[in-house]
């Protein structure tokens, strides 16, 4: 029989891990197209430090929300720099984000190296406490990308214009509040790579599978074994990546063996 307590733990982690995916599967596909791998990692890193600086400055801690618009306006404004980049410095544009994140990780690093509770925080803003999260910090996530991916829905073409980096210097932020910097960059790029060389009709619901598995074997793990939530969602996030690559690799070779596709034609899945 399920424990209720555990239950009343889990679930609404579970719900967090889907709203996240929600957005981030649509948005991890696109990084991938556009070839800006670190762009999550380097804008959920700026957010973090947004974070950071609120905490800092208790006038801005003390005002409502602050800790939704301050890491929100950093992210922006870092999205916003990486956009004006991406058509000046195309070719170093994936480098300078890199360099961007570890900046941007340093200057969190400082902030918080004479904070009793720094190194605390840190932690939770990197690896997140996503079986502690509430009903309450859901609801203005779930608003907010319902609202995204209605537009995108509306819109697909938001996603290859300059909106992208608004959207996702939107959506990263809400996203490291509730499940930290790891386990944003696992749920967008981890799922993308997973259905990469899949050429099915079904990509985007493949994907989502990827994604749920990872989420559910994770927090089942976490909560059975006392683990970290978040080091042990990116782990079997991960292995339900490789698994799916694994098994799409088998169908290839099973269709070649058979004559069905062809080298010149893509795996039709």
């Amino acid at each position: 029989m399920l424990d209720l307590d555990l239950l009343s733990i889990l679930l609404p982690a579970f719900v967090a891990g889907v709203l996240v995916l929600s957005t981030h599967v649509v948005l991890g596909q696109q990084v991938l197209k556009r070839g800006i791998i670190f762009i999550d990692l380097a804008i959920a890193q700026v957010a973090a430090l947004g974070a950071i600086v609120g905490h800092m400055n208790h006038d801005i801690e003390a005002l409502p929300f602050s800790h939704v618009w301050m890491p929100a306006m950093f992210a922006i404004a870092g999205a916003g720099f990486i956009a004006w980049l991406s058509k000046r410095m195309a070719d170093e544009l994936e480098a300078i984000i890199g360099c961007f994140y570890v900046l941007a990780a340093v200057a969190a690093m400082l902030l918080l190296s004479n904070d009793p509770h720094g190194a605390e925080m840190l932690k939770e803003l990197m690896s997140g406490q996503i079986l502690w999260v509430s009903w309450s910090q859901l609801v203005l996530p779930a608003c907010l990308y319902f609202a995204i991916l209605a537009a995108l829905l509306y819109k697909p073409e938001l996603l290859s214009g300059r909106a992208f980096y608004l959207i996702f210097a939107i959506v990263i932020t809400l996203s490291v509040e509730l499940v930290g910097v790891y386990l944003v960059f696992s749920s967008l790029i981890l799922p993308a790579l997973a259905v990469n060389h899949f050429y099915g009709r079904y990509k985007l619901f493949w994907a989502y599978v990827v994604g749920l598995v990872g989420y559910i074997a994770g927090l089942v793990l976490s909560a059975s074994l006392d683990l970290p939530s978040g080091a042990a969602i990116v782990s079997t996030l991960a292995v339900s990546a490789i698994a799916f690559r694994f098994i799409l690799s088998l169908n290839k070779q099973s269709l070649k063996a058979n004559g069905a596709i062809s080298k010149q034609t893509p795996p039709q899945v």
